[in-house]
């Protein structure tokens, strides 16, 4: 991501945090990363990023942090929290350009650009009014590397009644308690759409349905009105299927 695009991000993103009201206390926003890989370039693609982890590892970088993300379609989700705005104003890599060179860091990522398509960023607000973990809100739980993503995508007009059907649902999995948990995010500046972005982690595909199945069961007949009441503020919906790539993220030694 180049400086100017933080610049930008920056200020829209600011402007619409003031707008929304948002706090602290409700959201948690994040930058994405997302490399659309040519099926056949998917190793080599690796390779590369492997070497970019490598390097970061062996000068101990701080100033960068993410987890990964490699959807069955070929994408990488490459995902930082933002703490604050400054995070978003500064040259990306400017830490480890300085500690490796920046000819040799030049040619990791030049490299990289044969292999995907198209690559872009965006931001992600995770809604914690809406997420339902009961034992604490976490993005990588441990042994629960499987992803099912399922993208809800809405209009302006229905976002905020959409939201208040997610609060129904919450509502629900807690009266009944549900073992299956699964976090909440809202598209932010850069998405190419609205929606809303459930992700349910499990340990794997096996495991994932099991729990869906009892999970059906256990939510029962008071379930279907307020997923029939969903479809009506829906414009479309995307279910993708993930693994988290430890191999492929990176968070400073402290």
């Amino acid at each position: 991501m180049r400086t100017p695009f933080r610049l930008l991000l920056a200020l829209l993103f600011l402007s619409s945090t003031l707008m929304q009201g948002q706090s602290d206390a409700d959201y948690q926003s994040f930058w994405v990363h997302e490399d659309h890989v040519k099926p056949a370039m998917v190793n080599k693609y690796e390779n590369v990023n492997k070497k970019l982890v490598s390097e970061l590892k062996a000068h101990n970088i701080q100033d960068e942090q993410w987890i990964t993300t490699q959807t069955d379609d070929y994408r990488y989700l490459y995902v930082g929290q933002i703490d604050n705005m400054a995070s978003l104003d500064r040259p990306v890599f400017a830490s480890l350009a300085e500690k490796m060179g920046s000819d040799k860091m030049g040619s990791l990522f030049s490299e990289m650009n044969d292999y995907y398509d198209k690559h872009f960023d965006y931001v992600i607000h995770l809604d914690k009014k809406l997420t339902y973990m009961p034992e604490g809100i976490n993005q990588t739980p441990e042994g629960q590397d499987f992803r099912k993503f399922y993208y809800v995508y809405t209009t302006p007009a229905n976002r905020g009644k959409l939201a208040e059907n997610f609060k129904k649902i919450k509502k629900l999995y807690q009266d009944k308690g549900s073992k299956v948990s699964y976090r909440v995010y809202r598209s932010g500046f850069g998405a190419p759409e609205d929606y809303f972005l459930v992700a349910i982690a499990a340990k794997d595909a096996l495991s994932y349905e099991q729990q869906a199945v009892a999970n059906r069961s256990l939510l029962g007949e008071e379930a279907k009105p307020l997923f029939d009441e969903m479809s009506q503020y829906m414009s479309g919906m995307e279910v993708v299927t993930g693994t988290m790539r430890s191999d492929l993220a990176y968070s400073p030694k402290q």
